[in-house]
């Protein structure tokens, strides 16, 4: 008997749960190896894309000039060039008499960089008001040098850390990624722009000009962000009256207050599609809520067409973005890879009907993240123009099918399971 319960007594033994830690350990080395690898898949992917852009040349991409759209006393200008748009803002900012707010993510130490900054200086000298915003982030790389202005600019160099336990704070890592100029409160844009030469004439993005009333709310949006982030000593008290009418919308993220409304435009947007959704996206990265509206969208018969830069600026976001494509492509959804360029448009039209133009990418850093801003509208005559862009667009384009995708090489799909989860913070 007492032979007996030994051997049970062993077999308990033997048959005992791991202790707990044991898994922890086992978790935090698979954690581990995961980082490792990732850095490695990272660091490869980086030496790769440096090659690549040394051997390629910039080349001419289709681009279109269209004319202005005139809605309840407003007109509307879309911009496709970066070279004719900064054209039209430094027009606009030498035509300035009270007021200029301008706020950028990145505002390169180039000749289209300092353009800006001289004719700033200029208007600053002349006695028009002068307010300018730009990402301390977004600008590390630029010299420090650059980034002195004259001291009648009022300038807000916008850092979300400023003290250390704003590093246990996520809502403190949002960026300023808006792209804005006003001029008088009656002069807008809007879009995805940055300043800088290489954007002027080697990157298609796209960017809209309001003149009229409806410019009054990307003023307030801009004096918003201000008055919440500038020293109390240099508020901006100027106020345009703004004019409500069901043709334009401005949605704005706010990290902060831990508002936004741009996702939940394009979930409400691609959900009441009937026909047909043109989306155009610098990084496709979106969550598993708007990827599954997308899919909603194909399987009721919505012709859902995604056009993503084929290689970007940020080779891991392309990896990133990768990871979704053989869901989408069994859910009907095409896929476009633009080529030769990179597209840096942040747009969507749906059914003809609807279209924004702003500053946020399908990503989670820009749903859920960042300071974003785009505009809406709601008129077919602007829709209209955007689907022939879209369309110029995909003569500089391939369609990814889902068989020459499911063919791709298998150490390209080991390199897209290890980025994949990097999706989670892109």
């Amino acid at each position: 008997m007492q032979g007996s319960k030994s051997a049970t007594a062993g077999r308990q033994r033997r048959f005992r749960l791991p202790s707990l830690r044991l898994i922890v350990g086992i978790v935090a080395a698979a954690f581990a190896v995961m980082l490792i690898l990732q850095a490695i898949t990272i660091a490869a992917l980086t030496i790769v894309d440096r090659q690549r852009k040394r051997r390629s040349a910039p080349t001419a991409f289709p681009h279109k000039e269209l004319p202005e759209v005139t809605l309840d006393g407003s007109s509307f200008q879309i911009y496709v060039y970066g070279r004719d748009l900064y054209d039209e803002m430094l027009a606009a900012i030498d035509e300035a008499t009270e007021t200029i707010y301008i706020e950028t993510f990145i505002w390169k130490d180039d000749e289209a960089g300092q353009e800006f900054k001289e004719h700033l200086a200029r208007k600053a000298e002349q006695g028009v008001a002068v307010y300018a915003i730009y990402d301390v982030f977004g600008n590390l790389v630029v010299p420090r040098e650059f980034k002195r202005f004259p001291a009648n600019i009022h300038l807000l160099r916008y850092r979300p850390i400023h003290r250390l336990r704003h590093l246990l704070m996520p809502r403190r890592y949002a960026l300023d990624h808006r792209k804005l100029l006003i001029v008088d409160g009656r002069v807008a844009f809007i879009g995805g722009y940055n300043i800088g030469s290489l954007y002027a004439t080697e990157w298609r993005d796209t960017h809209l000009r309001i003149i009229g009333p409806d410019a009054a709310f990307i003023a307030q949006a801009f004096v918003d962000f201000w008055n919440r982030n500038a020293p109390s000593s240099d508020l901006i008290n100027k106020r345009y009256p703004r004019h409500y009418n069901a043709t334009l919308g401005v949605r704005s993220n706010d990290a902060m207050r831990l508002t936004f409304p741009i996702r939940d435009m394009y979930l409400n947007g691609i959900d009441a599609a009937d026909r047909e959704i043109r989306l155009t996206s610098a990084y496709f990265i979106p969550d598993h809520v708007l990827l599954n509206s997308l899919k909603a969208a194909a399987a009721r018969g919505v012709d859902v067409q995604v056009l993503v830069p084929w290689t970007s600026n940020h080779i891991v976001a392309d990896w990133a973005s990768h990871a979704y494509f053989t869901e989408c492509l069994k859910a009907g959804i095409r896929i476009f890879g633009y080529e030769h360029a990179m597209i840096h448009a942040k747009t969507c039209t749906v059914d003809g009907e609807l279209t924004t133009i702003g500053t946020a990418n399908i990503d989670r850093l820009s749903s859920v993240g960042n300071y974003e801003i785009n505009a809406v509208i709601i008129n077919p005559d602007v829709a209209q123009q955007m689907e022939r862009i879209f369309e110029a667009d995909k003569s500089n384009a391939f369609e990814l099918k889902l068989e020459q995708w499911n063919s791709r090489p298998w150490y390209v799909k080991v390199t897209e399971r290890i980025i994949k989860p990097l999706r989670f913070v892109l």
